[in-house]
């Protein structure tokens, strides 16, 4: 049990690990965008859609990622599964 756990912390880790990587770095671009010399503007519009752009691509992902999981779990642990066996707490009155 213990081996599963730490696994599963792997993977977690690992996730938000990708996802913090996701929200910095266009943190740091935007940071760093405007030049030192007086005339490099910035048009705010296009940056404001590019960071909109990326964190709804990071969104729908997670998204994605997260129905999956429900979906596998609804559909593997469903009552007329045939391989669904009742657990200590439901009894044996199947």
């Amino acid at each position: 049990m213990g081996f599963v756990s730490q696994s599963l912390m792997k993977r977690m880790v690992g996730l938000f690990l990708v996802l913090a990587v996701l929200v910095v770095i266009p943190a740091l671009d935007l940071a760093f965008a405007a030049g030192d010399e007086p005339g490099e503007y910035l048009d705010r519009r296009v940056i404001i859609w590019n960071l909109f752009f990326k964190m709804m691509s990071v969104a729908f992902t997670v998204g994605a990622v997260v129905a999956g999981t429900l979906i596998w779990l609804i559909w593997r642990f469903r009552e007329s599964n045939p391989k669904a066996k009742p657990t200590a707490y439901e009894g044996l009155d199947w």
